[in-house]
């Protein structure tokens, strides 16, 4: 009842209240306060024209649907690799089991996401209209991201050709 019969009393006007300053309480973000931050030296850009030159133009690996089957071969040839900005344009043409599409992508030289439409008809490749394969890790992991919530799918595991079925090794975020 305090409370109340507090709130209830008004303040004489022209009164004050003393100012109390909070105490410091240390914080990460208040730690650095006053210094600099800390610089990022990696430079996305640079990788991304530095991949142009040195990134492999053929691959190699299967394609190996999440609803069961069996394996099925797949050949990527890269002809055309363009640096923009962060991003790595790439054109050619992916074979998939003994169909053969072309392909556009975007690889972004900051995450190593990997973005692949085949364009064209895919059905006769045993995908489906409108998916595209994404990659976190670049070529190395991929998966078949199908429109529909009905079709789980696949994954696709591509290595460089001539590297002896070794995968390129992976690169830390930070």
């Amino acid at each position: 009842m305090i409370p109340l019969l507090l709130a209830a009393t008004p303040l004489p006007v022209g009164s004050s209240v003393p100012f109390q300053e909070p105490a410091a309480v240390a914080t990460p973000l208040s730690e650095n306060f006053g210094q600099q931050a800390p610089v990022r030296t990696f430079d996305p850009v640079a990788r991304a024209a530095e991949l142009v030159g040195t990134m492999p133009r053929q691959w190699s690996g299967t394609y190996q649907p999440f609803a069961g089957g069996t394996p099925v071969s797949v050949q990527l040839d890269v002809t055309a690799v363009t640096a923009m900005g962060q991003m790595v344009d790439l054109r050619g043409q992916m074979t998939v089991g003994s169909v053969t599409l072309p392909v556009q992508g975007n690889l972004n030289a900051s995450s190593d996401q990997l973005d692949l439409l085949l364009l064209g008809d895919v059905s006769a490749a045993g995908l489906e209209d409108g998916g595209l394969f994404l990659g976190l890790q670049g070529f190395t992991l991929a998966g078949w991201a199908a429109p529909r919530l009905t079709n789980p799918g696949g994954e696709l595991v591509l290595n460089p050709v001539g590297s002896a079925g070794s995968a390129p090794a992976i690169r830390g975020l930070w």
